[in-house]
């Protein structure tokens, strides 16, 4: 039997015949390793799926787009995880490839636990990385541990696949794909081929058969899924955890969904009987202070696809010894605070070109849409000029570099939850467009009238403002 060498990258995935240094697909130096492959007939997967995938139906042959069959009894696979079921689009779709990316630590392998443990019978857990017993030791830790689905402890992925053509469960979980390994190829568990031969005999065993499968994967140093960029084109959805080990707290967020939304995510809380969700973020995230507000912390409505969230901003400006000034940020990108800093200094007057800057999210939420700049703006601005913003203060809204607060979309549903937590005063951006700008109003004449929840009518403001240095002489005033 021959074998056949072969220099695959390991960032995308192209392969060559022999060693390059820089690769011609993605243009990255020193990413090819060496691969070995038998040079065989793969008497596996595709051989048998000829025969169950299409019954009375030749191999290769077409079929009308109308005739084929979209629906199933049932529609999507129901985790019994709400909020899993939120960053999906409504539930897993059967023989679709799910991707879970995260830190170690993280709740990757709790929360597909959790989810194995309320489906039960009719699915199988694949564990490359613990043997059965800790499976059920963890299992019965989490409260599943009398339910009926199947665990196999392999990383052969040719036992795997028997396996599951064998029982054909509903929903398989593989954890992880960097354990898996098929013996066709002589590189060892995790490296770019196994990893990719590995997946893309899943994908293909998923498709044929109609099994949703789920993969764990590990990351790198750098918070990027391991293995050849490839995988994360072959899954059907990406979906990755964020949030610190220190934290309690976990966002699951899609990068990918071919059957739904981005724009959604989930927040859970890590606790001793493992992932618990968590409904009504807004009401976590912010502290809880006996006393007033300090300078430098100002509170800012996202909108994390169909759902408002609420943060904290906490900033501090100190006179730096350095003849560069420090920009430290965490949970918002530093290029943007370095952006506020200038339009703040050139548009609003404010000196920070001596002053180290120190930004900071509460809860360890990541903050990635634009609606956030006008609190860190602000945030910034209070901290400088030590000044607190009042207590029952929230704001929305994009910065520009011209020193303009732009509009974002969403504005009555942020507007909504801010008056449902009983923020009085909203600082928001000038030129709502007038269907929103209806919305706006009439929420906020339902909290000026006292009809929300029975309680008595409060003064409630919304402050529209057209530029940076406007709104900093509201939040301040």
């Amino acid at each position: 039997m021959a074998t056949k060498t072969q220099f695959v990258c390991s960032n995308c995935g192209h392969t060559e015949p022999k060693w390059l240094g820089r690769c011609p697909d993605c243009g990255e130096w020193s990413t090819f390793v060496e691969e070995m492959r038998d040079d065989k007939k793969a008497v596996g997967f595709a051989a048998r799926a000829a025969n169950v995938k299409a019954p009375g139906r030749p191999p290769g042959s077409t079929v009308a787009l109308r005739e084929v069959q979209t629906e199933r009894e049932g529609g999507r696979i129901d985790t019994g995880v709400g909020e899993l079921n939120r960053v999906l689009g409504g539930g897993i779709v059967p023989g679709s490839l799910v991707l879970v990316g995260g830190e170690p630590g993280v709740g990757k392998s709790t929360l597909l636990l959790q989810v194995m443990g309320r489906l039960g019978e009719g699915c199988l857990m694949v564990s490359g990385e613990e043997s059965t017993r800790q499976v059920a030791l963890n299992a019965r830790r989490l409260g599943v541990g009398d339910a009926g689905f199947r665990v196999l402890s392999e990383t052969d992925v040719d036992v795997i696949e028997a396996t599951i053509l064998e029982e054909r469960p509903e929903v398989v979980v593989v954890d992880s794909i960097q354990t898996l390994y098929s013996p066709e190829l002589t590189g060892a568990p995790g490296g770019v081929g196994q990893v990719r031969e590995t997946a893309a005999r899943l994908m293909r065993l998923a498709k044929a058969e109609g099994i949703a499968v789920v993969l764990v994967g590990h990351v790198t140093k750098d918070g990027s899924i391991a293995g050849p960029r490839v995988l994360e084109h072959m899954v059907d959805t990406v979906l990755q955890f964020e949030g610190d080990r220190y934290h309690t707290f976990r966002v699951l967020r899609s990068l990918k969904n071919r059957f739904g939304s981005t724009n959604e995510v989930g927040v859970f809380e890590m606790t001793g009987a493992g992932m618990a969700e968590v409904e009504d973020p807004s009401a976590f995230f912010l502290s809880r202070r006996e006393g007033g507000i300090p300078p430098g912390v100002v509170t800012v409505c996202l909108l994390e696809g169909t759902r408002p969230m609420l943060v904290e901003i906490e900033s501090l400006v100190a006179p730096s010894p350095l003849a560069i000034p420090r920009r430290v940020t965490n949970g918002v990108e530093v290029g943007r605070v370095n952006m506020l800093c200038a339009v703040l200094g050139r548009r609003a007057g404010l000196v920070l070109g001596d002053q180290d800057v120190y930004v900071n999210v509460t809860g360890g939420v990541r903050v990635e849409e634009p609606a956030a700049d006008l609190g860190v703006a602000l945030a910034i601005a209070s901290a400088l000029r030590d000044r607190p913003v009042e207590a029952g203060v929230a704001c929305f809204g994009e910065v520009g570099l011209t020193g303009d607060v732009r509009f974002v979309s969403g504005a009555p549903r942020r507007v909504a939850e801010l008056l449902k937590l009983g923020f009085k005063r909203i600082i928001s951006p000038e030129g709502v467009p007038e269907g929103s700008r209806s919305a706006v109003s009439g929420a906020v004449n339902d909290a000026q009238s006292g009809t929300r929840n029975g309680r008595a009518g409060r003064e409630v403001g919304l402050v529209e403002v057209k530029t940076l240095e406007e709104a900093v002489g509201a939040a301040l005033s």
